[in-house]
């Protein structure tokens, strides 16, 4: 997992480019993927659920003209799209209700088996327009999708995916596997798995500025006595950190809206950047490989690049471990 991802902190995660909240010009999409090839990233997530196998399809046709051993490729299993067609807005997503509401009709099958394991990848290869892939991640096993039936769900992924998987890395047919979830816990019961052990977690939303405290305590010090890699999906909380109103993929409370108000203040008085101090805030946890920032318009790729690269001055961190904005044990990038 350490050398696919080495030199390649910054990812894409594609998730926007399912039409995630708006409907989004193909033109406009691909674009967005070629900025990111040109400003050098060489990292690329994405999964069928996106938009119903829209995202997939626009990355795939995006990446047919590039080299495919210059970057790395991820997507996901779980979920089966189906040629049958349904009405997005009608479809059980537990907290996330119309989250792809403007991707494609396609019918989203879950389906954690081995047979569904191996029939997501085969299909997503052919959407993806590619031979291999690199990281397979299980997707979304956690509390937020099924409630109560969560567990259930895990255990089914335990019995099949995550055994398809570890073959399938085992034969060297994909370089690494693990979950992609919005939640800590599904995490930390696959950690503590005799069998079928992962090497990569994609943990969206729970490692950010925002929302930090659970992971610190409960998966980085395990990922690094696993020597398990964490990839932080959503640094900007949906979007709230970066000028949005989404936060956990709805509308942010007046809670969050404060705190990330109090933290603008902060970056003000310090001539930084809001986007800067997320990124360069994931990075600085040494059991991060990655951080993969969404996007749907190629300048907000431009921006990503810009604020990894900004300085910000010790006393900017100082100041908000002191008004209790980061953990106290929380590493920083001083």
């Amino acid at each position: 997992m350490k050398n696919i991802l080495q030199g390649k902190q910054l990812g894409f995660g594609t998730a926007p480019l399912g039409n995630m909240f708006r409907n989004i010009p193909e033109e406009e999409a691909l674009a967005t993927v070629d900025a990111a090839w040109e400003n050098g990233i060489r990292y690329f997530d994405t999964a069928p659920f996106y938009g119903a196998g829209l995202a997939e399809l626009r990355l795939g046709e995006a990446l047919a003209k590039r080299p495919r051993d210059e970057y790395v490729l991820s997507t996901k299993v779980g979920r089966i799209i189906l040629d049958e067609l349904e009405d997005p807005t009608s479809r059980d997503l537990g907290e996330k209700g119309g989250l792809f509401e403007y991707g494609r009709k396609n019918k989203i099958h879950v389906d954690y088996s081995e047979d569904g394991t191996l029939r997501t990848i085969e299909d997503s290869l052919k959407r993806l327009q590619t031979d291999r892939l690199d990281i397979v991640y299980v997707h979304d096993i956690a509390q937020d999708f099924y409630g109560d039936e969560w567990l259930s769900k895990f255990e089914s992924a335990r019995k099949g995916a995550f055994r398809s998987l570890t073959r399938l890395r085992d034969e060297g047919v994909i370089k690494s596997w693990g979950l992609g979830v919005n939640r800590v816990e599904p995490i930390e019961i696959a950690m503590a798995l005799d069998e079928a052990q992962p090497d990569a977690f994609l943990m969206a939303g729970r490692y950010s500025l925002l929302d930090h405290d659970r992971a610190l305590q409960r998966v980085m010090p395990n990922a690094a006595k696993m020597n398990a890699k964490i990839i932080v999906g959503g640094p900007y909380s949906s979007g709230v950190l970066a000028g949005g109103t989404h936060f956990e993929y709805q509308k942010a409370s007046p809670e969050i809206i404060a705190k990330v108000d109090s933290i603008k203040a902060i970056a003000n008085r310090h001539n930084i950047s809001v986007k800067a101090a997320a990124l360069q805030f994931v990075l600085a946890n040494p059991a991060v490989a990655a951080v993969i920032p969404g996007a749907s318009r190629p300048d907000r790729i431009t921006e990503d690049v810009a604020a990894m690269n900004e300085v910000i001055p010790a006393a900017f961190w100082q100041e908000m471990r002191e008004q209790k904005l980061v953990a106290q044990d929380a590493p920083l990038p001083i």
